[in-house]
């Protein structure tokens, strides 16, 4: 069967690509006809995984900049073009007030969540989009419009990460897209200490009644590489299940919600 996204023929390089949403998006974009070179640290992981999909595979750390060069060149070679960027690779280290993270710990996380994903641009541009044309892809977070106890250092990172794709987006227009997904709280090893503990207590309160899955995030991937989304740049596609919506959801069986339910404006004080 086609596929309705028209991306049949061309190639993509995803990072963190073994694991979670990374591979979700893998997996989404070869079914869409995509060929797929994957990155991540582990070599025995990225070699099964270029396996399953039938694309190539570069072990490596993002936060090497020489890694990253190697890469889109990789790419360029293997597939023979790179059309798609799919920066997903990231860190939610440090994690604790920022009063006490260490400078160090800091940088790391800027140099993985916000400079990797500029240079692998800057690579897969001079490689490949400055004379083709392209679409990136950059995994942030919804979580990056609201504070929250702990991941000052990852929300910072990834609101940083959300003005450079509307950055990017204006200077690389019109041969490049550029948009981001900021996904909430998705079903992952990375956010395993959120949800495992109270999931259930968590799905009460999501509006859709469920924590996302990485193939929700996968499908949104997808959708903005795609030539539907070919007038869509700079844009940030929150997919949460309603979490920021929720407040007008009211915890089941509590007094608002009954309230609510049951008066209507005249009736309350």
């Amino acid at each position: 069967m086609t596929s309705p996204y028209g991306l049949q023929g061309r190639a993509a390089v995803v990072t963190g690509a073994t694991r979670g949403i990374g591979l979700a998006v893998a997996r989404a974009l070869t079914e869409a006809g995509v060929r797929v070179c994957v990155t991540a640290r582990d070599a025995e992981e990225v070699r099964r995984t270029a396996a399953e999909l039938g694309g190539a595979g570069l072990p490596g750390d993002v936060a090497d900049p020489a890694h990253l060069k190697s890469l889109a060149d990789f790419c360029v070679r293997e597939l023979g073009r790179l059309d798609i960027v799919v920066n997903n690779a990231a860190t939610n280290q440090p994690y604790g007030p920022l009063m006490e993270i260490d400078p160090l710990a800091w940088r790391h996380a800027f140099t993985v969540n916000v400079e990797a994903p500029l240079r692998l641009i800057q690579h897969a541009w001079r490689a490949w989009m400055r004379d083709h044309g392209g679409t990136v892809v950059n995994t942030c977070t919804e979580g990056a419009e609201h504070v929250g106890p702990r991941i000052g250092a990852y929300g910072t990172s990834k609101s940083a990460l959300l003005h450079l794709t509307r950055q990017l987006a204006g200077e690389l227009a019109p041969k490049v897209r550029v948009n981001s997904v900021s996904p909430g709280l998705i079903r992952t090893d990375m956010a395993r200490f959120v949800w495992e503990p109270a999931e259930q207590q968590i799905t009460a309160a999501m509006p859709l009644g469920r924590i996302g899955e990485p193939e929700d995030i996968a499908r949104a991937v997808t959708w903005l590489a795609s030539d539907a989304a070919q007038w869509v740049t700079g844009a940030d596609l929150v997919v949460d299940g309603g979490t920021r919506v929720r407040a007008a959801q009211p915890a089941p069986g509590s007094a608002v919600q009954e309230a609510l339910r049951t008066r209507t404006p005249t009736d309350l004080p």
